[in-house]
């Protein structure tokens, strides 16, 4: 069964307008993050999101927003639904517990730093956020983005090692090998070509010197005649 706070930042806008709740109240109740809560509240944030009554949709009620204010300390509970939904299975982002949560755009900006290769998709599985975040990250229009800095997902403990180099492995595996930089060995084709002159042998078609053929001759008649005497 799902008992989950509808459309947050919309939720959370209109607390911050209508009630005197902390910010640290607000974020806690919407899952957000504190300073995006005062990014809101300063007009820097959510701008365009009309704000929604938690009351109207029975979420909140009015006694439990009174209390919160009597107590900085208090956390919001979310009210029970009148009706259950029952939660469809579905393939999503890996589930990131509430604590860990505020890590993830430093991860981001790691993964996008050290593994380029890396698509959105794939990010977006290994640290559980969505593809509108890692675009805003990785062209710097995060409303965060200048105090962000680049830490390991794995040390953070937002996801495995095994996952990370998985990933990276199947980004990896359609690229074509580098070419070969620098001299290399020329193919046996080329290099059976390459003899020397001297080795060529002598066209057979070549004319003789007739003198020189006459002189050999005479010369062997001479030693003949010599030998039967």
């Amino acid at each position: 069964m799902a008992n989950t706070l509808l459309m947050p930042k919309a939720t959370a806008v209109w607390l911050v307008d209508n009630t005197a709740l902390s910010f640290d109240q607000i974020a806690q109740f919407c899952t957000l993050h504190p300073l995006e809560v005062k990014a809101i509240a300063d007009g820097e944030s959510a701008q365009g999101i009309k704000g929604m009554d938690p009351i109207m949709t029975g979420q909140l009620t009015r006694e439990e927003i009174a209390r919160g204010e009597k107590d900085p300390n208090y956390r919001l509970k979310l009210s029970e639904p009148k009706v259950r939904v029952p939660e469809s299975k579905r393939k999503g982002p890996r589930y990131t517990p509430l604590s860990k949560r505020q890590d993830r755009p430093n991860a981001i900006l790691w993964l996008v730093r050290n593994h380029p290769e890396l698509k959105d998709a794939q990010i977006s599985r290994l640290v559980g956020t969505t593809k509108s975040t890692i675009e805003q990250i990785r062209e710097r229009k995060h409303w965060n983005s200048s105090n962000l800095q680049p830490m390991d997902p794995v040390t953070l403990g937002l996801c495995s090692q095994i996952d990370l180099d998985l990933e990276v492995q199947r980004a990896s595996s359609g690229k074509q090998p580098a070419a070969p930089a620098g001299d290399t060995l020329l193919p046996a084709s080329l290099t059976e070509r390459l003899t020397p002159e001297a080795a060529k042998p002598k066209r057979e078609d070549e004319e003789l010197d007739a003198s020189k053929v006459f002189a050999k001759l005479s010369a062997l008649k001479g030693r003949i005649e010599d030998d039967e005497e």
